[in-house]
């Protein structure tokens, strides 16, 4: 096999390669996926886990300690635009994620487990879902018949939110 077809074999196998994320629902009506290159873990912790810290700006929920590491946890849906947290919740269900050596709980409303889907299943987000969430997503999926979101960890971990020059929140 000469090495021009064997380039175009792995190029069509790669196509047909499904990736794995992790499924969670944002609100009510609202479902979402993350990669499980990014996630670290996903767990419920107690709210009283969370320390809250003064003058941060809303969508971050305080410090948590974390495998023996301190991280800063964050309601998503907060960054997203959407509704915010229940306040009376007695635990978060909160995703680690991993971005470069950066890691970040995520809190959610509720963690579904894990999917796959192959790459080509993304399709644009423009005109499916709010204006407001497109700089966080790498598209959506409609999967048994639920749009899902496909969450861009990059992009939620540099939000305007979180960090900006007046709060330089992650260094």
């Amino acid at each position: 096999m000469t090495n021009s077809k064997i380039t175009s074999s792995v190029q069509a196998n790669q196509n047909d390669l499904v990736n794995s994320y992790l499924k969670f629902q944002l609100n009510q009506e609202t479902a979402a996926v993350l990669s499980i290159k990014h996630t670290q873990e996903a767990i419920i912790v107690p709210v009283e886990s969370v320390t809250a810290m003064p003058n941060m700006p809303a969508c971050i929920l305080g410090l948590m300690n974390w495998r023996s590491r301190i991280i800063w946890v964050i309601d998503l849906l907060r960054i997203l635009n959407l509704a915010s947290l229940d306040n009376r919740l007695r635990q978060y269900n909160v995703i680690v994620i991993r971005v470069e050596s950066l890691l970040l709980g995520l809190v959610v409303r509720e963690i579904k487990g894990t999917t796959k889907f192959k790459p080509d299943d993304v399709c644009s987000p423009v005109g499916q879902v709010a204006s407001s969430l497109v700089p966080y997503l790498r598209g959506c999926v409609v999967q048994k018949e639920e749009i899902l979101l496909v969450l861009d960890a990059e992009s939620i971990v540099q939000s305007s939110m979180i960090y900006s020059e007046q709060n330089p929140l992650i260094n």
